[in-house]
């Protein structure tokens, strides 16, 4: 695989790389208006495939938030087209690593050290490569470790990355500039405690040993002593990744046991320690020879609030749904319903988020639900698209919602992604406590 000798830090070269994918796009759709013309049939897939190369090609070489950016977009099967969904799906575990000389150096800055002067033996090219980090192999005393190494300037370069950003997604989501700056405020937060690994280090030692119990579920041991706050050394874990193993099409009951077992971290975390792991995408699971689910990573951390946990939940409830008082109640409480909103736009929003949470609560609604099911996601998809088409909606406020929506709907969103690709069939009522 090729390597990186170097990443743009300053705001200006990340910008200028910005501005030239910019320029590239912009060539692409003059290219697609004169194929539009000889061959409409194939025009707009040669536009997508275009786009999403020239955009990942850019984020991948900026790496940090702006490739982060490429990871949660492709989360999001059911909005955007194939093209993005598989390009931007490289950015969860296969992207240009750093080179070997960049490595040394990163190390050194750090401990002072070379690699090979604090491990028996190290591999100075990258296992796989990130948005955030690296992964290297390496051993000490006879244990396999793995070594996480952030690359430079990510955790310096986040605040003009999301200025960068900004602009494009507040017109793609049609977010207006006043009253923003919550939700750009707990992007970038959260962006920033991914950088810091000892942060890392610590969520991920409380969770393990909270979640120990979860039977077919492990955890890697973290090592304090071969970390720092840009690098992080653990055990290594052998296992297939997630989407490697979802393609082998494993047995029902194993899909079962391994669905269960990432249903009920999930739950345990959200309902017991209010704090949950939001970056639920298949580079970050593997999957053992025994079956046993693996989480790696846990730099992306959410707490949850109770004032927020209570109004959430409660719309879980069918009976709660389908009471206009407790539900108009509930929208206010989550802010997705203002005193300064008119009386259409009341009645919009309300009819909007019912009809979502009504099919997004399905998978609580039973004692099983099956993640295989098909028409549930079309539902998803078609849900998504008519309101990305909704020309009424684009003329409506849309800064509205608590800020904590963003990484537990992401979560969420994610989790049910991860158990449709393994078809898997959960107890959703039942989890270990």
């Amino acid at each position: 695989m090729e390597t990186i000798d170097s990443i743009p830090t300053s705001k200006i070269r990340r910008a200028t790389r910005l501005i030239s994918t910019g320029v590239k796009i912009g060539g692409n759709y003059l290219k697609y208006y004169g194929e539009k013309i000889t061959s409409p049939e194939t025009a707009r897939d040669n536009l997508n495939n275009n786009n999403a190369e020239d955009i990942y090609d850019s984020l991948k070489s900026l790496k940090g938030s702006a490739l982060k950016l490429a990871q949660m977009l492709s989360m999001e099967k059911n909005f955007l087209p194939q093209a993005y969904v598989e390009k931007f799906s490289l950015s969860q575990f296969s992207v240009p690593p750093l080179s070997a000389p960049l490595v040394v150096k990163t190390f050194r800055k750090y401990f002072g050290k070379s690699p090979l002067e604090l491990f028996d033996t190290f591999n100075p090219n990258a296992i796989n490569a990130a948005s955030i980090g690296q992964v290297h192999k390496a051993v000490h005393e006879g244990k396999e470790l793995a070594v996480k190494i952030q690359y430079p300037g990510v955790a310096e370069s986040i605040s003009s990355d999301l200025a960068l950003v900004r602009p494009i997604a507040m017109k793609m989501f049609n977010i207006q500039a006043k009253d923003s700056d919550k939700y750009f405020k707990e992007v970038e937060t959260k962006l920033t405690e991914e950088t810091n690994y000892i942060l890392e280090i610590a969520n991920s030692t409380e969770i393990a040993e909270a979640c120990e119990h979860i039977p077919n579920l492990r955890f890697p041991k973290y090592y304090p002593e071969f970390s720092s706050e840009r690098v992080i050394t653990m055990d290594w874990m052998s296992g297939q990744h997630w989407s490697e193993f979802c393609k082998t099409n494993p047995d029902q009951d194993v899909a079962n046991k391994i669905g269960q077992a990432l249903w009920d971290f999930y739950m345990f975390q959200v309902h017991q320690l209010r704090k949950v792991h939001a970056d639920p995408h298949p580079g970050n699971f593997l999957i053992d020879e025994n079956d046993n689910l693996i989480a790696i990573d846990f730099g992306c951390i959410k707490e949850i609030p109770e004032d927020f946990y209570i109004p959430y939940f409660e719309l879980a409830e069918p009976e709660n749904l389908n009471n206009p008082a407790i539900f108009h109640a509930k929208l206010v409480e989550l802010e997705i319903l203002t005193d300064k909103d008119t009386q259409a736009e009341t009645i919009y929003f309300s009819n909007l988020f019912r009809e979502i949470l009504a099919l997004l609560t399905q998978p609580f609604q039973a004692e099983t639900f099956d993640f295989s099911d098909e028409e549930f996601f079309l539902k998803l998809a078609a849900l998504g698209e008519k309101y990305a088409n909704d020309k009424e909606l684009r003329k409506m406020n849309m800064n509205r919602g608590s800020k904590h929506f963003i990484y537990i709907n992401r979560t969420f969103f994610g989790l049910f992604s991860l158990l449709h690709d393994l078809k898997a069939v959960v107890d959703t009522k039942q989890f270990v406590s």
